[in-house]
């Protein structure tokens, strides 16, 4: 689902290293990528992923 809205390979290894972390900061540092991440990929055309 995550794919709809991060389309860049690297961003979704970043996505994943973060996800994987625990803490009230490590949350928010996730949501801040994703915000920021979102608002990159947007014109982006969805990744071919295999």
């Amino acid at each position: 689902m995550i794919d709809k809205y991060v389309k860049t390979e690297c961003g979704l290894n970043k996505y994943s290293k973060l996800k994987a972390k625990r803490g009230v900061l490590a949350k928010a540092r996730l949501y801040w990528f994703l915000f920021f991440a979102t608002l990159r990929d947007l014109p982006k055309k969805q990744l071919k992923r295999k």
